[in-house]
C-alpha cells in the first residue's frame, strides 16, 4: 500500500509541475497584474486535487490500520536517513511548482515565492497527521523537519537569486536487496523505485556557471552534483538488520550533471519535458566513497 500512497503523491507533484512548465519563461515578476482567471483555475484545481489526495490517503493507506490517539514516533535512525532525503526532495519540488504556478498567474514575485513555497509543507503535512493516529507508528518529527527544510530551501534560493542554482535530484538503480524483503522493498521495478532505499540516491546538483561572472567561459549546462545514498538497509531496525547479515552503510557521490533548464527554447512541449526531467539526475560517471570499500569509480551511475 506504500506504493499507492507514494505513487499518488509523486503523480500529483508531477501534474503540478506540468501545469507550470511555462512559468519560468512567461512570468513577469512584480508586474502587479494578477490574472484572476488563472488564479481561479489554480485555486479550483488545488482544492479538488488536495481533497482527492486526502481522501485517497485515507482509503488507500490508513483505512485498514488500527488507530489510536495522536502521538509522535522517532524514526530518525531508520534507513540511514535516505527516507528523509526523499522528503526533502519531494517538498522542494512541490514548493517549486507552487511558486511557478503563482508566477504563471501573475502574482507579484515575492508573494509567489512566499506563498507558493508553502506548498510542499501543505501537501506533505497531512501524511504526518494521519500517521500520528496509527497504532504501529506515529507522526515523524524527522519527516516534518525534512519537509520544512525542502520547502525552505527553494524559498531561500528564490529570495536570494530569483532562480534555482542548487537543484535536488533523484536517481535509482535496481539492487539485489529488494529480493530479500519484496513486500517491504518492492516486487516490481516501479515499486522498488519508491521503496528500495538501497537503490535510491539523492543529489544536490550545483549550477556552477550561475555563481561565476557573466563573461566566464564555463559551460552553463554543466553542473556538479554531490549525492547521498545507503546500501544493505534491508530492515529498518538496525540490530535486526545486522543480525541478518547486513551491514548498513552510507554512500557519498561526486558526479557531473546536466543543467537541463539551460536548454529551454520556444517549444512548450520541450520546456515541459525539461521542467519535469530536471528533478532527476542524468546517468553519468561518478566517484563514490563508503566506509566499507573506500573510494570507487563508476563509469556510469544512476
Amino acid at each position: 500500500m506504500l506504493k499507492q500512497l507514494a505513487t499518488f503523491l509523486l503523480l500529483f507533484c508531477l501534474l503540478l509541475q506540468l501545469t507550470t512548465a511555462q512559468a519560468t519563461t512567461i512570468a513577469t515578476p512584480d508586474s502587479g497584474q494578477v490574472n484572476r482567471q488563472k488564479l481561479l483555475v489554480l485555486g479550483a484545481g488545488f482544492t479538488v486535487g488536495y481533497t482527492a489526495m486526502l481522501v485517497g490517503l485515507n482509503k488507500a493507506w490508513y483505512a485498514e490500520q488500527e488507530r489510536t490517539g495522536f502521538h509522535f514516533f522517532n524514526d530518525n535512525q531508520q534507513w540511514r536517513q535516505v527516507d528523509k532525503a526523499g522528503h526533502f526532495w519531494g517538498a522542494f519540488h512541490q514548493s517549486r511548482a507552487g511558486i511557478d504556478m503563482l508566477r504563471w498567474a501573475g502574482v507579484p514575485d515575492k508573494k509567489a515565492i512566499v506563498y507558493g513555497g508553502l506548498l510542499g509543507v501543505v501537501l506533505q503535512t497531512p501524511v504526518e497527521i494521519f500517521d500520528g493516529y496509527q497504532k504501529d507508528y506515529g507522526a515523524s518529527v524527522g519527516d516534518l523537519v525534512a519537509n520544512t527544510a525542502g520547502s525552505a530551501a527553494i524559498v531561500a534560493q528564490e529570495l536570494a537569486w530569483r532562480e534555482v542554482r542548487i537543484m535536488p535530484k533523484y536517481s535509482f538503480h535496481k539492487t539485489r536487496y529488494a529480493a530479500e524483503r519484496p513486500n517491504v522493498l518492492g516486487k516490481s521495478l516501479a515499486e522498488q523505485a519508491l521503496k528500495d532505499y538501497n537503490g535510491q540516491t539523492y543529489w544536490l546538483s550545483v549550477n556552477v556557471g550561475d555563481f561565476l561572472p557573466e563573461q566566464s567561459r564555463y559551460p552553463k549546462w554543466l553542473s556538479i552534483a554531490v549525492g547521498y545514498g545507503a546500501e544493505e538497509v534491508v530492515f529498518n531496525h538496525e540490530p535486526t538488520n545486522y543480525s541478518s547479515g547486513f551491514d548498513a552503510h552510507r554512500q557519498y557521490y561526486l558526479s557531473p550533471d546536466l543543467n537541463l533548464l539551460h536548454f529551454k527554447g520556444r517549444s512548450k512541449f520541450l520546456n515541459t519535458a525539461l521542467y519535469v526531467l530536471s528533478i532527476v539526475k542524468v546517468p553519468a560517471p561518478a566517484l563514490e566513497y563508503n566506509r566499507k570499500d573506500g573510494f570507487k569509480f563508476h563509469a556510469l551511475y544512476f
